[in-house]
C-alpha cells in the first residue's frame, strides 16, 4: 500500500469515527510503541511478554506459554483470583505509560463509539477531558447480573450510569461510548483474563447479556475498523463476531492485518469486511 492510498483511507476513517458511522475495534497491536516513560520498557499486552510479566519474568511450561488466558487460569488456581487482578492493576496503573501513535490518533478523531480489547487504562485516560460512557466487561458474577458495568464520566469522575433514565439519549449516540469488553482498572477493577472468565463471558455475550440494551440499538448499521486485533484464534473471532452484529449489511468495514491468514480472510469474507494487507505502521507511526 502506498502513502497516498493510506492517506485516503485515514481521511475516510477519521471522518467516519467523528460522525459515529465507523467504530474502531482495537487490540494488542494498537499498543505498539507504548513504553514505560521511566524505563523505556514496552507495554506487555499479549503473548509471552504478558505471561512473563505475570510470572515474575520466569517462563512457564511450553503449553502454558502459548496462551495468556490459559497461563492466567493456571496461576489463578495456584495463587487465587486476587493475584490476577492485582497483577493487571499494578501493571497498568502503577507505572507511567506513553501513548502509541494509533491510540493518540483514535483519541484526536473523537469517535462516537470505540471498542478497546486491551485491559489497560490508556483510552479512559485520554477520554478523561470529555464526558463519555464507559462500559466494562465483567465475568463470573454469582448473581444473574448482566456481564457489564456501565459508568458515566462527567469530565471529572465516573459515576454509575442509570440506563433507565438515559436510555433514549444513549441509544441515539448522545455521549461518546468507550467499551472495554476485557475490562480495565478504572473506575473499579474488572478483568476478563483466565480461561474460566472467557468461557463465562463469551457464553453471556452470545446470549446478549454482555451488551447494554442502548448499545444494541446504537450499533445498528455501523461500519467497523478492526486495527490491532488479529483474528487467528477462535476466541478473538467469537468476540468480534458478536461485536459487529447488526453492522452495515452492504459494507461492514475493514480488517487491517499484515499477511492475513486464510482463516482471517475467510472470517472477514463471512462478516463483509474488506481486508487491508498492511502493517499498522502504514497508517500510524
Amino acid at each position: 500500500m502506498n502513502s497516498s492510498e493510506a492517506s485516503v483511507l485515514l481521511d475516510t476513517w477519521h471522518a467516519g469515527l467523528g460522525s459515529g458511522r465507523i467504530v474502531p475495534i482495537l487490540g494488542p497491536d494498537s499498543q505498539d510503541g507504548c513504553t514505560d516513560v521511566d524505563t523505556g520498557e514496552s507495554l506487555p499486552v499479549q503473548g509471552n511478554d504478558l505471561i512473563l510479566a505475570m510470572n515474575d519474568g520466569k517462563p512457564m511450561s511450553p503449553k502454558l506459554m502459548t496462551d495468556f488466558s490459559r497461563a492466567a487460569m493456571n496461576l489463578e488456581f495456584k495463587r487465587g483470583r486476587k493475584f490476577i487482578n492485582r497483577f493487571l492493576t499494578e501493571l497498568y496503573e502503577a507505572r507511567r505509560w506513553s501513548v502509541s501513535p494509533q491510540m493518540r490518533w483514535i483519541a484526536t478523531a473523537q469517535p462516537r463509539y470505540v471498542v478497546d480489547l486491551n485491559r489497560d487504562s490508556v483510552l479512559p485516560k485520554l477520554f478523561a477531558d470529555r464526558a463519555h460512557v464507559l462500559i466494562q466487561g465483567v465475568a463470573r458474577l454469582s448473581r444473574a447480573d448482566p456481564r457489564y458495568r456501565a459508568f458515566r464520566h462527567d469530565a471529572k469522575d465516573y459515576v454509575p450510569l442509570d440506563e433507565a433514565v438515559e436510555a433514549e439519549a444513549l441509544a441515539s449516540g448522545g455521549l461518546p461510548i468507550l467499551f472495554k469488553p476485557l475490562g480495565c482498572a478504572q473506575p473499579r477493577e474488572s478483568y476478563i483474563a483466565s480461561d474460566a472468565d472467557f468461557v463465562d463471558f463469551l457464553t453471556e455475550m452470545m446470549g446478549g447479556f454482555a451488551l447494554p440494551p442502548f448499545l444494541k440499538t446504537y450499533r445498528k448499521g455501523k461500519q467497523y475498523l478492526i486495527a490491532g486485533v488479529r483474528l487467528k484464534k477462535d476466541t478473538e473471532r467469537m468476540i468480534v463476531r458478536d461485536l459487529v452484529y447488526d453492522a452495515d449489511p452492504h459494507a461492514a468495514g475493514w480488517l487491517v492485518a499484515e499477511n492475513p491468514t486464510p482463516k482471517e480472510c475467510r472470517f472477514a469474507g463471512q462478516m463483509g469486511l474488506t481486508v487491508i494487507d498492511a502493517p499498522l505502521t502504514a497508517f500510524w507511526s
